[in-house]
């Protein structure tokens, strides 16, 4: 491939997954309306990641979601839900036709991350701080059997604040288990308040480089640095564990939503919907839509 082949391979694959990552937030927030309510916020920031980390990094069969070599995605924090069910029907995992039955009564779509409802789920999360645990454990049971496949454990920031994240920390790098790698959404938000104000957890950079991981540090919402992320950490030739800090923005694409004071839990009035996607599609639609 010459370097003018390989420029214009790269230029695809960026507008192919900045489509990819307009159309996870137009899934969010549709499935918002269909409650009027919910973690709508962290969707729309955390967007860019999963649609690099399920359209571009992970090795998935869409038809197979229990495909024994696929990578494994650990939703920590089952509160995101909504943002991961909006990458698996982007990823085809999911039919669209389901979108519309997001938190009802039968769905297998429930308002926090469940693995008995959902295909591709891989675990029941929402009891913070579990994630990063239960991804050290599977990623030592695909090294003793041999399988290739990475774990991505996706967490928040608030989730730092839990003493069993740091002693899986301590875990993975011990066991020197280089198929991992923490997704860590640094969003600056807890339901209590601003993520600061209830435990201070910077230095991370540092922090993380002490318990013996490789370290990224990256704006989750600038597409390109997110890609670059997601290569180098499985490209990289190390034994250590990776981890990518992704600083990204509550309610990114929404501008009446970035402003607000408070985004973990959100209400929309029935009015603001088709603003809000409006106000998307006028950001991120490719051209050839609007």
């Amino acid at each position: 491939m010459t370097e003018s082949q390989y420029s214009e391979a790269t230029h695809q694959a960026y507008d192919r997954l900045t489509t990819h990552a307009w159309r996870v937030r137009r899934f969010a927030l549709r499935m918002g309306e269909v409650q009027g309510q919910g973690y709508v916020g962290q969707a729309l920031g955390w967007a860019d990641v999963l649609s690099v980390a399920y359209c571009h990094a992970m090795d998935i069969r869409p038809e197979d979601p229990e495909w024994e070599g696929r990578d494994r995605f650990l939703l920590s924090h089952g509160h995101y839900a909504i943002a991961l069910y909006a990458a698996l029907l982007e990823a085809g995992v999911i039919p669209e036709e389901e979108l519309d039955t997001y938190g009802c009564d039968d769905s297998r779509l429930p308002m926090s991350g469940m693995a008995t409802y959902t295909p591709g789920m891989e675990i029941s999360g929402g009891s913070l701080g579990q994630g990063l645990a239960i991804a050290v454990g599977q990623a030592l049971g695909l090294r003793m059997k041999n399988n290739s496949a990475f774990v991505y454990n996706s967490m928040s920031d608030g989730e730092l604040d839990e003493g069993a994240v740091w002693e899986a920390a301590m875990s993975a790098s011990h066991h020197k288990l280089a198929n991992l790698i923490n997704l860590v959404d640094i969003n600056r938000q807890q339901a209590d308040g601003p993520s600061h104000d209830i435990l201070q957890f910077e230095p991370l950079v540092d922090k993380w480089a002490a318990f013996g991981w490789h370290v990224q540090r990256v704006d989750g919402n600038d597409l390109k640095a997110v890609i670059d992320a997601f290569d180098q950490a499985r490209a990289v030739k190390t034994e250590q564990p990776r981890v990518i800090l992704f600083d990204t923005l509550m309610g990114k694409g929404v501008p009446f939503l970035e402003k607000r004071e408070k985004n973990h839990f959100i209400k929309v009035e029935p009015e603001e919907w088709q603003k809000a996607l409006a106000d998307l599609d006028q950001i991120y639609a490719p051209r050839s839509t609007q």
